[in-house]
C-alpha cells in the first residue's frame, strides 16, 4: 500500500451500470431542453434556476443511488484512493479514508460561501422519491425537490445558511478543504507510485496529479481501454478495464 495512490474516474463505476461522463450517454452529452450540461451543472444555475438545477441533477444522479459497488471498487477499498466520481460507491465498497475530490451523491450541505467548513448532510433523495408518485411528472417532482431543499416557491432564489446544495464540486467552483484538497495535495506530493483508473485525465485533479507525478519522477501506470497517449516516454499504459487490471 505505501506510497501507491490510485486515482479513479468514471470509468471505474462504468461496470456497476453508470454512464462515463463523456461515453454518448453520458451526463455531459445530455443537457436540459433549454441548457446544456456544461450550463445546467454550475453554481450559477444553481442559484438562478433551482428548479430546474434540481430537476436535471435529480434525473441525472439521484436514479444510481441504489447501484452496487463492482470488484474494482471492492479491490481498492484498502487502497489510498483519490476518486473524481461522486457516486459514493467506494465508502459502499468499505473504504474507510478515500477523497472523493468531487463531492458526495448522497450528502447536501447548507449553501455557503465557498470556503467555509460545514458540515455535511444526508441528501433528501428518499423524502423526495416517497413524496413523488410519478417520477415522470417534472412540475410536481420540481416542486417536491425545491421543498425538500429549503428553497423557496415563492422566491425561487436558495437563501445562505437555509437552502440546501448537493455535496458536489460544480462547473464554475473550485477546489476547497471542504472536498478534502489540502489532504489530497499532501497524497500526491508523497505519492512515488500513481495509477490513474477509469480517467480521461482531462479533469483538474487529474492534471495536478499528473504534472506532480512528473516532477517527482514517480512511477506512473494509466489504466485505460483508450488511453489517451500523454507523449511523455515515462508512463505504462495497460490498454484494459480497471476490471482486467486487477
Amino acid at each position: 500500500k505505501g506510497n501507491i495512490l490510485y486515482i479513479t474516474g468514471a470509468g471505474v463505476s462504468a461496470e456497476s451500470g453508470i454512464p462515463t461522463f463523456r461515453g454518448r450517454d453520458g451526463f455531459w452529452t445530455v443537457g436540459s431542453e433549454n441548457y446544456t450540461p456544461q450550463e445546467m451543472a454550475t453554481r450559477q444555475m444553481y442559484l438562478s434556476h433551482p428548479g430546474e438545477f434540481l430537476l436535471w441533477y435529480f434525473k441525472r444522479f439521484a436514479s444510481y443511488r441504489h447501484i452496487k459497488p463492482n470488484s474494482v471498487h471492492k479491490w481498492l477499498s484498502n487502497k489510498k484512493l483519490l476518486t473524481q466520481n461522486i457516486d459514493g460507491l467506494d465508502g459502499k465498497a468499505g473504504n474507510p479514508d478515500y477523497i472523493p475530490i468531487h463531492g458526495r451523491l448522497d450528502k447536501v450541505t447548507v449553501l455557503h460561501n465557498q470556503g467555509l467548513n460545514v458540515p455535511l448532510i444526508d441528501a433528501p433523495w428518499e423524502e423526495v422519491i416517497t413524496g413523488c408518485k410519478d417520477l415522470e411528472d417534472n412540475k410536481r417532482l420540481k416542486s417536491i425537490l425545491l421543498d425538500a431543499f429549503n428553497i423557496s416557491q415563492t422566491t425561487l432564489r436558495p437563501e445562505p445558511e437555509v437552502s440546501l446544495k448537493p455535496f458536489v464540486l460544480l462547473f464554475d467552483e473550485y477546489y476547497t478543504d471542504l472536498y478534502r484538497m489540502s489532504e489530497a495535495e499532501d497524497w500526491i506530493n508523497n505519492a512515488r507510485h500513481f495509477v490513474f483508473m477509469g480517467t480521461s485525465l482531462s479533469v483538474n485533479i487529474t492534471a495536478i496529479a499528473l504534472r506532480t507525478a512528473l516532477a517527482n519522477q514517480a512511477r506512473i501506470e494509466v489504466v485505460n481501454p483508450e488511453p489517451f497517449n500523454l507523449g511523455e516516454g515515462k508512463i505504462e499504459y495497460h490498454r484494459m478495464t480497471a476490471a482486467e487490471y486487477i
